[in-house]
């Protein structure tokens, strides 16, 4: 075992430059891949994002730059950069997938987040000394600019929306005086809002029930006032849904409509009548309650639908699907459904979402876990494996019950249906964040190897897949690459299935953002692989084997190794016929092995590549552009040095 190898060694303070400056490349990829924004706060989301993926020509220069940092606290400047860009990520985020209507009426506590995540950037770069970099001018002159822009964020504080807020104001008084909502104000909100379609109502309704679900109980804020604005959007028939009979609404108000057909998804599948409380068992079928708690007080143990064994008899509330078979009625005429109160199992003020699992279920599993023979564990594993892919509440529950040293342990069982349920429950888990630190901490990343070593496919592909959601934490990076992961992942990159080899490519991608996991992976030949990845399309690794090829080689001994594995040929053919990304992908790597090896630019010259980076530095990507055009340069440079060595040998 190599020095480096060494379990014991500590991990870095922080990233190498070229890795921090990948990572905070790869959040920027993630920005721009983000859709616009539609809702209030559209013009926010764009001016930050807009910004933010002018950043990334700067963080692709660094990253492909070779050579030590030409400023010692490089690394940290960029780390904080990284981290603002993460911040700004998740804020853009939570407004993509969040309330349209919570966000027109909690505009103010939302726009203060923005303004933190400006505040960051501009922080970062303020210490990022971007004028002593060797990055060309342009990009220099364009990153000043977005400076400057961010400067000027922080002192413009965005105003409110006063239209809007009267608007939203008027149909909540008019709907507190039992008045019909005027059309006009609410065609306004709609615009404003981007709620026309029943697409867009559904995304709402689903985004206002998370919304609660994720207040754990608390009280939301103006929630009735939302839930009510909801309700009059579509009663007016400003959403237009062409399955559904929208009923016609004359001058007196009242409604004219056909008698309505219940669409199927809103029938209990036992009863066949609309649904009044639908409720989720664990196979994912909905029924209604009463239906369905009869089936089960009658001592039946399988799903009516699918037949399926049921892995417990919690019922879980289907809100959202509650709430469209409500709208559906008001649409259409009908009084809206009331569960008996009997059946009502209504929530409790500061109930939390965790209590919503199944905790008698889950300590069963526990004691089986723990003291069962191997068929109990076997079977308690799998149905903990189930019960974690189903919800965040549940694995929160299952982790805090104890299940994750219990299910570490099983990872060493001999049983290999076994080892596949307890890693495929940790993978499960580990998507909480809270739950990576103690599933490491229990010791379970050499187990986890191991299995990538020995166990059947199925349980190395969920390993492979595990360790990367554990190598999103920077520090499980370096602890992964010293238990050894890097050789059994590139034997299933290499031999593994379709979907194997997928995992383990991810999981080798995110593990060499750390310097010292480059070297492991070039040590253990993974260069040679990668690159028969790009002469073989028809295997479908081209992207995966571009991706890793661009970490590597912003690594020394990575280079090196590209170099010698030839990969020119296969360069230029990928920049001539690939997608997009991967001939930005090909032109970056080719620049970096010509740029350390002035051979491979003869080389590139003599298979045509010129003529194919003159069409790439036309119609590429503005970084593949830049790319050709740099490479189109250097093999300028090289031809001059050539004719001038030929001249001075004729004289």
């Amino acid at each position: 075992m190599d020095d480096d190898d060494t379990p014991s060694q500590q991990p870095p303070r922080t990233l190498g430059f070229s890795a921090a400056a990948e990572e905070a490349a790869r959040v920027v990829a993630e920005i721009s891949g983000l859709p616009d924004s539609r809702g209030p706060l559209r013009r926010l989301c764009g001016d930050l994002a807009r910004r933010i993926r002018l950043l990334g020509p700067l963080l692709d220069e660094i990253r492909d730059g070779s050579g030590e940092a030409p400023v010692s606290d490089l690394a940290d400047c960029l780390e904080m950069l990284r981290d603002g860009l993460v911040n700004a990520r998740e804020v853009l985020r939570s407004v993509y997938d969040g309330s349209k209507i919570y966000q027109a009426y909690r505009r103010d506590s939302i726009v203060s987040e923005f303004v933190k995540a400006n505040e960051q950037i501009e922080e970062a770069l303020n210490l990022l000394p971007y004028r002593k970099l060797d990055i060309s001018e342009e990009v220099c002159e364009q990153v000043e600019l977005v400076h400057a822009q961010f400067k000027r964020a922080n002192t413009k504080i965005d105003s409110p929306d006063i239209p809007l807020l009267r608007d939203l104001a008027t149909v909540w008084a008019q709907s507190q005086n039992n008045r019909n909502p005027d059309p006009v104000v609410l065609n306004h909100i709609a615009d404003k809002l981007q709620l026309k379609s029943i697409d867009e109502m559904k995304k709402e309704s689903v985004a206002l029930h998370d919304l609660v679900i994720s207040r754990g109980g608390e009280p939301v804020e103006r929630l009735e006032e939302m839930s009510s604005l909801l309700k009059s959007l579509k009663d007016f028939g400003i959403v237009e849904n062409p399955g559904t009979e929208i009923p016609v609404v004359g001058k007196s108000g009242s409604a004219r409509h056909r008698s309505p057909v219940i669409p199927d998804e809103f029938r209990c599948p036992i009863s066949l009548e609309l649904m009044q409380d639908p409720v989720i068992v664990s196979t994912g079928q909905t029924y209604e309650r009463s239906c369905i708690q009869k089936w089960l007080d009658a001592g039946h143990k399988t799903c009516p639908k699918t037949q399926q064994n049921l892995t417990h008899t919690a019922l879980t509330p289907n809100f959202i699907l509650k709430s469209l078979i409500s709208q559906w009625c008001e649409s259409n005429g009908l009084e809206p459904p009331k569960p008996a109160k009997s059946a009502s199992h209504d929530k409790k003020p500061g109930k939390s979402p965790a209590s919503d699992c199944d905790h008698t279920g889950i300590a069963s599993l526990m004691h089986r876990l723990h003291t069962g023979t191997q068929d109990e564990q076997r079977s308690a594993a799998g149905e903990l494996r189930l019960l974690a892919k189903r919800n965040a509440n549940n694995r929160v529950c299952i982790a805090e019950a104890g299940a994750i040293p219990l299910l570490v342990k099983l990872l060493s069982s001999s049983d290999p249906r076994t080892q596949e349920h307890a890693v495929t429950a940790l993978l499960n888990l580990s998507i909480h964040e809270s739950n990576k630190g103690c599933i490491v901490n229990s010791n379970a990343i050499p187990k986890i190897v191991e299995i990538l070593k020995i166990g059947s496919m199925e349980a190395r592909e969920n390993a492979a897949a595990t360790l990367f959601s554990l190598s999103v934490v920077d520090e499980n990076k370096v602890s992964i690459g010293a238990a050894g992961a890097i050789p059994p992942l590139i034997e299933l990159l290499c031999h593994g299935s379709p979907r194997g080899k997928k995992d383990a490519a991810t999981a080798i991608f995110n593990l060499c953002i750390y310097q010292g996991n480059k070297l492991r992976a070039v040590k253990a030949g993974i260069v040679t692989h990668l690159v028969g990845f790009l002469e073989d399309p028809s295997g479908g690794m081209i992207d995966e084997g571009l991706a890793i090829l661009s970490v590597l080689s912003s690594n020394q001994e990575g280079k090196a190794a590209i170099a010698e594995a030839k990969p020119v040929m296969s360069l230029v053919e990928v920049m001539k016929n690939g997608s997009p990304r991967n001939k930005e992908s090909a032109a970056s790597i080719l620049w970096v092995i010509c740029t350390s090896d002035a051979g491979q630019v003869g080389v590139a010259k003599e298979i045509g590549a010129v003529e194919v980076l003159k069409e790439l530095a036309e119609t590429g990507t503005d970084r593949a552009k830049r790319k050709a055009g740099s490479l189109l340069e250097l093999m300028h440079q090289v031809d001059d040095v050539v004719v001038q060595s030929v001249d001075e040998t004729t004289v």
